[in-house]
């Protein structure tokens, strides 16, 4: 495992400025590292354990950047919680909870310590191999993907004004969106499954092959299970609950009481809702009922 080694960590734990920390668990970790929990350990070497773990990113007196891989998550969780209400919480992991300290940082941080040097890679030889940096998402790909759907995700409400029900009804006036519009997938150029109905999107009644191909392969998760944290559950208003799932290319968002939303590789900076329809509510429970939820 790189930078492992008793120089490394002795670098990083020596007058650590913490700047940030983020929870790699099952149910919630940095989605921009990957798309399920085992893909987002293997970016920074690390075994994908069931309780996880607490990623403590700062810079060393030198300003080198830093990430300190902590095993006791609850210390990590207490001081996110803490940050987020706007209190102040003193991160010093013991330690004894070091499982490594990689050079470099896999996310982008815009904040850097004050009175150090500006924040730049360790030195080689102390790092004992290549630095993290965060992945590219100056270009529409995977990470860029799995960003807008954190983005839907975080926004609920602001997306889903956008979108106005009425666009999912088929031409000549069948059921309404709350109902499903397509009754088939016939003139969807695609052949079908007989599932047609909540490949609808927006302002496209006939379907959408990309969708289709979505909810088929997420249907598929529940029948059998995909790698841990490739379907995560969490909060949302009311008796709600927030779904993410992701998959080769592709990923969701979707409220249990409400719509979908899919991004895809294949379609950059698009985001495209789906229709509730008759079949995408139980596929949604089905999904919730499986996901990896945070404790």
């Amino acid at each position: 495992m790189a930078g492992t080694d008793e120089e490394a960590v002795a670098a990083a734990d020596d007058a650590l400025y913490v700047l940030t920390a983020v929870l790699l668990t099952p149910a919630k970790f940095p989605s921009v590292l990957g798309d399920d929990y085992p893909e987002a350990c293997a970016a920074l070497d690390l075994a994908p354990l069931a309780d996880g773990y607490g990623l403590v990113l700062g810079q060393d007196g030198d300003g080198a950047r830093w990430t300190v891989v902590i095993d006791d998550v609850s210390l990590v969780a207490v001081a996110i919680a803490s940050w987020d209400c706007g209190m102040e919480y003193d991160l010093s992991p013991d330690e004894r909870t070091v499982v490594a300290a990689l050079p470099g940082w896999p996310l982008a941080v815009a904040v850097a310590a004050p009175n150090v040097p500006a924040p730049h890679d360790p030195d080689p030889e102390i790092a004992d191999g290549p630095p993290l940096t965060p992945p590219d998402t100056s270009v529409w790909g995977p990470a860029q993907r799995r960003l807008g759907a954190d983005e839907i995700a975080l926004q609920w409400a602001t997306w889903r004004e956008q979108i106005d029900d009425a666009e999912f009804a088929t031409p000549g006036g069948g059921s309404d969106a709350a109902e499903g519009a397509d009754e088939g997938d016939g003139g969807s150029g695609d052949g079908g499954d007989g599932k047609g109905e909540d490949a609808e999107t927006a302002g496209n009644p006939g379907g959408h092959s990309g969708v289709r191909r979505v909810l088929a392969e997420a249907r598929g998760y529940v029948e059998s299970p995909p790698p841990l944290g490739r379907v995560r559950s969490s909060f949302a208003p009311g008796d709600a609950r927030t779904l993410r799932a992701d998959g080769p290319g592709w990923s969701l968002v979707a409220r249990t009481d409400d719509i979908a939303f899919v991004l895809l590789d294949d379609e950059p900076g698009e985001v495209l809702p789906v229709g509730r329809g008759p079949e995408l509510p139980g596929l949604l429970e089905a999904l919730d009922k499986m996901a990896v939820r945070p404790i």
